[in-house]
């Protein structure tokens, strides 16, 4: 079996399930392991927010076609879908820091290669390398928070506080990456990645404990087939747009898609080393919050990918403007993490997530029915930030029933499932709010479907949290 040493400072205890030093964690100690914990998530983050932004002025200056831009910006998205599954469960197998560790230098090295890059290939390139990184980093933090903060009404307030300064980062992109450009060019969004890259890395080793390995097999077979599956529908789901979901390669990826994932569920129920063990899925709860993630993102991606183009199609504003214009509906989310920190403990996860979830549905409903050229912009910004006060509250609440669901053996790829279900509903959710502008047009009519489209997804979210999470979640 391979195990990790303990961070500088921690002494490890047998008889502690999270590894962490004996007595008392001071406050301030503390402080340092929920920022560090949380530098890869606002790496990744500033990087595809900042990434839209730049996609105007990478195309130019690199001469890339639609399709070769497209790669650039979603390479990332499908790399890091497809791995998240094998991620957790090396994560598993070899322990949390390490693989966390491993992420954030691939992830950083990645950004290294992308600032210098000379040519498209070799930035699409980079960007793959970059979402394998971030697949190898980003369920191991949720691991290694579990661990380092085990009180489960510490642990609410702290995933309030994470989310919050994962979610002030998405807000802060689209601003940062404008600078970035217009100052210091596109490769400036590569090299932003470094300083954090390497604090996370150091910072990392000093302060964060070690989390056991369990010497499990991998599962090769099923990894294989999980990610062929994912791998395959995310090619789909990108290309189908572009090259028309009649196409035949877009076709054959579906079909692909769908074999890959029959041969992954007979391998599932045969196998006795299970890629995705079968008592998670008997639980409920965990279930459930499958489900909520996958809606939960495909309904929050997809409206903001039909907001940026209504308030500039619809609404005449340019990019900057419409940029700024969106601030108020991303920059209120890091109050809905904080807000999820204080009710949490006295409401639980299953009734701050339902809640929360039922208020976004009700803003788009709104939105829906209030949609017109006559909308002041205050008005519009007024719901959409209510909206997503319940987005706040849904992320963090979502996570905390997992967490709960899977217990500390199986944190690792528990939380691996929940991010590749969210990253395939980005992925989905972008891809049917294209389809739903191509046939209603990118004006207030189609924005209005789009947007019910949001509610009715929310809605069903609402109701599986409902039925599907044990009260005591």
């Amino acid at each position: 079996m391979i195990t990790e040493k303990a961070a500088p400072g921690v002494t490890a205890s047998p008889d502690r399930a999270d590894g962490g030093a004996r007595g008392p964690r001071p406050r301030s100690r503390s402080g340092v392991q929920l920022l560090v914990l949380a530098l890869g998530f606002v790496m990744a983050s500033l990087d595809t927010g900042i990434m839209n932004v730049a996609a105007t002025d990478l195309r130019a200056r690199l001469g890339l076609s639609m399709s070769g831009l497209t790669w650039v910006v979603d390479g990332y998205v499908l790399a890091f879908a497809a791995l998240l599954l094998l991620a957790g469960s090396l994560a598993k197998r070899f322990g949390a820091r390490r693989i966390y560790l491993v992420g954030l230098a691939v992830f950083t090295g990645a950004s290294l290669l992308g600032a210098v890059a000379p040519n498209g290939v070799v930035l699409v390139a980079a960007r793959f390398v970059q979402g394998v990184g971030a697949a190898l980093f980003m369920p191991s933090s949720l691991s290694l928070l579990m661990h380092a903060f085990p009180e489960p009404a510490r642990r609410a307030k702290i995933l309030g506080i994470w989310s919050a300064i994962v979610s002030t980062s998405v807000g802060l992109a689209p601003t940062i990456g404008g600078l970035l450009v217009g100052t210091l060019g596109w490769r400036s969004i590569f090299l932003v990645n470094l300083p954090i890259g390497i604090a996370g890395l150091l910072l990392t080793r000093r302060f964060v404990a070690a989390v056991p390995a369990r010497g499990t097999v991998l599962g090769g077979s099923g990894h294989v087939l999980g990610l062929l599956a994912l791998g395959s529908l995310s090619y789909a789901l990108i290309e189908g747009p572009g090259k028309g979901w009649s196409a035949p390669f877009v076709l054959g990826a579906f079909a692909v898609s769908a074999l890959a994932l029959t041969g992954f569920l007979l391998r599932e129920r045969a196998a006795r080393t299970p890629v995705l063990p079968v008592a998670l899925f008997a639980d409920s709860s965990f279930t459930a919050a499958n489900v909520v993630g996958f809606l939960f993102n495909f309904a929050f991606y997809g409206a903001l990918f039909v907001l940026g183009l209504f308030l500039q199609t619809a609404r005449g504003a340019s990019p900057v403007t419409a940029g700024l214009q969106m601030l108020p509906a991303v920059l209120v989310i890091p109050a809905g993490n904080m807000l999820y920190a204080r009710i949490a403990p006295r409401i639980g996860n299953r009734a701050a997530l339902t809640g929360a979830l039922a208020l976004s549905a009700a803003g788009y409903v709104l939105l829906f029915l209030l949609l017109t050229p006559g909308l002041p912009y205050w008005v519009l910004a007024v719901v959409l930030a209510l909206t997503n006060v319940g987005s706040g509250v849904s992320a963090p609440a979502m996570t905390g029933v997992l967490m709960a669901a899977a217990g500390r053996e199986h944190t690792d790829i528990g939380s691996a499932t929940l991010n590749a279900n969210r990253q395939i509903g980005s992925l989905v959710g972008i891809a049917g709010m294209g389809a739903v502008l191509t046939g209603a047009g990118d004006g207030y009519q189609g924005a209005a479907y789009a947007f019910a489209l949001t509610a009715g997804a929310l809605a069903v979210a609402a109701l599986a949290g409902r039925l599907g999470i044990r009260t005591q979640a």
